[in-house]
This record gives structure tokens, C-alpha cells and sequence, in this order.
């Protein structure tokens, strides 16, 4: 089985077809239009957070994970855990926004 390295040589017919390949492709303009306007749609899509709430969101999360082992009552661990699945997505797509932006994929 293969360690993750590749050793596998293209012969220079194959380098050839290959280069044919690339070149079509590089000058195939509907293709280019099309990969060109699909940047930046791997976005989820939805209502975006201000970092205040995202922020409010983080801080009940911990008060209420506090409560809850404090008091061990049912009622503050449901709440928990309510709100902390709200502020993983909240912070995953902030995360994702950030990333998008810092690779230049940002909507037009």
C-alpha cells in the first residue's frame, strides 16, 4: 500500500495528452466564466450574528454550563446545551467568514 507519496512517473506521451488537456481547458472560455462565477458560494447560507451576540451567546453558554453543574438541575442542563449548540454555529460560521475573507473569497 502507498505511504502517501506518489512515485508514479508520466511517460512522454502522457506528459503530452496531458499538456493537450491543460491547454484546452485554460482556453475554454464558457468553462472559465463558469468556475469563475461559482467562487465564494461555499458560504452556508443564513442570517449572520454581530460579534456582540456571538459574544453574549459565548459568555450563557459558560454561566449556564457553570449553573447546571453547580445545581445540577435538569432544566439549566438542557439550556446549556441549547445554547451551546447555537454558539458552535454561531462561532463555525464566523470562523468560516473569517477564513473566507483571509483567502479572498469574499462576496461580490
Amino acid at each position: 500500500m502507498d505511504s502517501g507519496r506518489d512515485d508514479a512517473r508520466l511517460s512522454e506521451r502522457e506528459r503530452r495528452i496531458l499538456d493537450e488537456i491543460e491547454h484546452a481547458l485554460r482556453d475554454d472560455e464558457p468553462l472559465e466564466r463558469s468556475l469563475r462565477s461559482m467562487r465564494g458560494h461555499w458560504r452556508v447560507p443564513g442570517v449572520r450574528l454581530p460579534s456582540a451576540v456571538v459574544a453574549l451567546l459565548c459568555a450563557a453558554t459558560v454561566l449556564l454550563l457553570v449553573l447546571a453543574v453547580a445545581t445540577e438541575a435538569p432544566a439549566l442542563l438542557w439550556a446549556f446545551a441549547a445554547v451551546w449548540v447555537l454558539t458552535a454555529v454561531s462561532l463555525l460560521r464566523a470562523a468560516l467568514g473569517w477564513a473566507g475573507r483571509r483567502l479572498g473569497r469574499h462576496s461580490d
